[in-house]
This record gives C-alpha cells, sequence and structure tokens, in this order.
C-alpha cells in the first residue's frame, strides 16, 4: 500500500517528513537511530544505517550433487552472499570434489572451513573494489579474441588454439557472475550503486550487454569444438566468405559495446542505429554462404553450416547490445 505524507518546514529553514511506524518497527528504527538517504534523480532512497555486515547464507547439500551442486552454489554467489555454509548430515568426497570445482569457478571465493558435516566458503574481495565497468570491458576482449581465435584456428586446423579457446569460456562465465553478482546487489540496496558511482538503469545496461558477451563466447567455443572434429582443410573461397563474416560480426559487436560506453548520447545513438542496420546484411550474407556450402559433401557442409550459423548469431547479439546503448542513450522521462 502507498503512503503518503505531507513534507513540513521547521526551525524556519529544515524540510522534514515522518516514516511509516511498521515500516520502522519491522527495519528497527526508533528515536535516536539514524538512517541514510540515496538521491538518485527525482528518487530519494531512505534506509537503516548499519555497520557493514558480510551477508551469511546456510544450504542443505544433502540432496544434492554434480551440477545441481555447482548451480546451487553460484546461485548463492550470485544472489550476494559473502559467507556460503554448506551443511549436510555427511559430506561426501564427491561433493566437497564438486563443491571446490565450483568455488574455482567464481571469482573471489575459497575454502575457509571444512569438517565432517559442513563446508565455509566466503567471499574474499571487497565489493567496494569491484568495477562492473571493468568487468563488462573485460568480458568483451576476452569474448573478441576467443571468436578470431577460433576462425583462426579452423582456418589453420590448430587443435592446440581450438582447445585455447575452449578453457578461455570459462574466464567469460566467470567474469558473468561478476557483473551478476554486483547488478544484483545495486537492485537490493541504493548503497552497492552509490559505492559503483552509476546508476541502476545503467548497471542493468551493463548486465544486459555482458550476457550477450556471454553468448558469444560460448559460439566461439562451439566453433572451436565443432573444429576438432573438421579434418581436411576448409577450401579458400568459403573460408575467405567466413572470415568476413567474422570481420562483420566483429565490427557489430564493437560498435555496440562503443556505443554502450559512450558519454555522448548523440554519438552513441548514431554508431548504435549503424550497428542495428548492418545486423540485416550480414543476415544475408551468411544465406549467401550457405548456399556456396550447398556442393560440399553434407556431413562438411552441416559442420562448417553451424560455424556460419555461430557467427551470424555473434552479429546478432552484437545487435542486441546496439539496442540496450539505445535505450541507455534514449532521454529519460
Amino acid at each position: 500500500m502507498v503512503e503518503t505524507r505531507k513534507v513540513q518546514v521547521t526551525g524556519g529553514s529544515t524540510y522534514t517528513v515522518s516514516i511509516p511506524k511498521e515500516w520502522a518497527t519491522e527495519n528497527g528504527v526508533s528515536a535516536g537511530s539514524e538512517v541514510e538517504f540515496y538521491p538518485e534523480g527525482d528518487s530519494l532512497f531512505l534506509t537503516p544505517r548499519t555497520e557493514e555486515e558480510r551477508t551469511e547464507g546456510t544450504l542443505d547439500i544433502s540432496q544434492l550433487d554434480g551440477q545441481e551442486l555447482v548451480r546451487a552454489v553460484m546461485t548463492m554467489y550470485v544472489s550476494g552472499f559473502d559467507v556460503i555454509a554448506l551443511e549436510s548430515g555427511r559430506i561426501t568426497n564427491d561433493q566437497r570434489r564438486t563443491v571446490r570445482q565450483a568455488t574455482q569457478g567464481l571469482v573471489g571465493l575459497e575454502v575457509l572451513e571444512e569438517t565432517r558435516d559442513r563446508i565455509v566458503i566466503r567471499d574474499l574481495l571487497d565489493s567496494s573494489e569491484l568495477s562492473i565497468h571493468n568487468a563488462v570491458t573485460r568480458m568483451r576482449l576476452i569474448a573478441l579474441s576467443m571468436l578470431e581465435d577460433a576462425v583462426t584456428a579452423l582456418a589453420e586446423l590448430d587443435m592446440d588454439m581450438a582447445q585455447d579457446v575452449i578453457q578461455r569460456d570459462d574466464d567469460v562465465d566467470r567474469l558473468y557472475m561478476v557483473v551478476s553478482r554486483i547488478f544484483r546487489a545495486t537492485l537490493r540496496t541504493p548503497k552497492a550503486a552509490e559505492e559503483l558511482g552509476l546508476p541502476r538503469e545503467v548497471c542493468f545496461d551493463y548486465h544486459s550487454s555482458a550476457r550477450q558477451l556471454e553468448r558469444i563466447a560460448d559460439h566461439a567455443t562451439k566453433i572451436a569444438h565443432l573444429t576438432l572434429n573438421i579434418e581436411e582443410p576448409v577450401q579458400d573461397d568459403v573460408l575467405d566468405a567466413l572470415w568476413e563474416l567474422h570481420e562483420d560480426a566483429t565490427t557489430v559487436v564493437d560498435a555496440g559495446m562503443d556505443a554502450l560506453f559512450s558519454d555522448d548520447s548523440v554519438e552513441a545513438t548514431e554508431v548504435a542505429n549503424e550497428a542495428r542496420e548492418s545486423v540485416q546484411e550480414i543476415d544475408e550474407h551468411a544465406r549467401t554462404i550457405d548456399e556456396l556450402l550447398r556442393d560440399l559433401d553434407p556431413v562438411r557442409a552441416q559442420m562448417l553450416g553451424l560455424i556460419v550459423d555461430s557467427l551470424s548469431r555473434s552479429a546478432d547479439y552484437g545487435g542486441n547490445i546496439a539496442e540496450t546503448a539505445l535505450q541507455k542513450a534514449a532521454p529519460t522521462p
């Protein structure tokens, strides 16, 4: 229920307003308590002032193993828990290995305590030192380098490079988890957004774009996996077409990210619109390459067709980033 209060003036120059008693009681606010105000545009957020505490969460893992257990730990991490206690009547060796695997896949987590029935994990990073901008920037560099190296591995049938691309996907996944953790923190408390120095709308835009970069990395990984199954060199005309498609896709992604990071709304809008318009041309280009593959052996044509699809989809994800940049650059109501 929305409650309204009338602003009053005390002392001739100080504006005062009362707060709902029910809210104050639920949040431990009473006479003499201190509260914090966070201005954001035409809104003013109020929150009780508390001592800095690390949030703790407990999870019963007695019925969890394998990927279910990994996802459970990741969910607790992304949700913002600084200390995660995993408990069971007896934690198996397989569960311990799985927990260590999950911990290694997340930035800042370390196992601090292990007993027969309990594992305690703690985030050792100072949240104030985390930068969502830097994390997304790093994702951009890794994802695009993966895409380039995946096509290079295909062109040279370099299986070591293909394996390296596959391994780097874990780096992008770790960074995406960091971005998700930071973004969710800004939703829970205005203090998190204040520490980042970014409006929550911008954090949302960064999180949305990070998701697109994570998908681009997945498609680079898919190309690398397909390359491992290709034994004969790709014919020159097809390879040239794939390189051209890669360059076009990379250009769209770069343009979308440049527009997203731009502080000039006019420039951002122009760059993002150009990126969005070029996606349709890239899709048409992908269809012409599919025509080029029709004369090849069906199995080989199918594998190369999947690579064409991954490059085309990467351009689509770049277009999605450009769309997000357009929304970021648009006037706010």
